[in-house]
């Protein structure tokens, strides 16, 4: 099984990769900081005569890595009640994606990639990330890719997640259930 976690923090080590870190501790799995790639705007095209151009950036590494993937982990602070601005960017561009001819079998691999949402906010994240969790849901209905599970932790300050015992109990959960197969 391969994993892949995408870290959509502007930081290292923030809540959300510490929480992320424990869903897949001593499991293989390869992690991406969309952070450190040059992940331009989608220059929406789809309805002109042209259609979507490629894309001199690093966005075909990430998708690369995707296909690749059995399992992918969007791991993403709270920002402003929704995911990061560089994990939207990076979504965003799948709309052209899963049109690009050098992908053809792209849309047809995502509805095998089982997904998992881990979001860490501080602002009464239990309820107010509720509606990040459903932007979630409804993009990978849209992309037919199973959803497997999703924790939401509280944390303000960096290592504050630490703190969070439900949160960590649920990462320990679903660590277990990634061991055994059984997600």
């Amino acid at each position: 099984m391969k994993i892949t976690v995408l870290v959509g923090s502007s930081r290292k080590g923030g809540n959300s990769e510490l929480l992320t870190d424990l869903v897949v501790q001593d499991i293989e799995h390869e992690k991406v900081y969309i952070k450190d790639l040059n992940i331009l705007p989608i220059e929406d095209l789809r309805h002109t005569k042209q259609g979507f151009e490629t894309v001199n950036d690093d966005y075909d590494q990430l998708i690369e890595v995707i296909e690749k993937s059995d399992v992918v982990i969007f791991a993403t602070p709270i920002y402003w009640y929704s995911m990061s601005g560089i994990m939207k960017n990076m979504i965003d561009r799948l709309s052209q994606a899963i049109r690009d001819e050098r992908y053809p079998n792209l849309k047809e691999h995502l509805k095998t990639i089982r997904t998992i949402v881990v979001a860490v906010g501080g602002d009464e994240p239990r309820i107010k990330g509720m509606p990040l969790i459903q932007q979630f849901q409804y993009i990978f209905e849209f992309l037919n890719m199973p959803f497997l599970s999703y924790i939401i932790g509280e944390a303000n300050r960096p290592g504050d997640i630490l703190k969070d015992k439900r949160a960590l109990s649920e990462a320990v959960w679903l660590n277990e259930k990634l061991k055994e197969g059984l997600l």
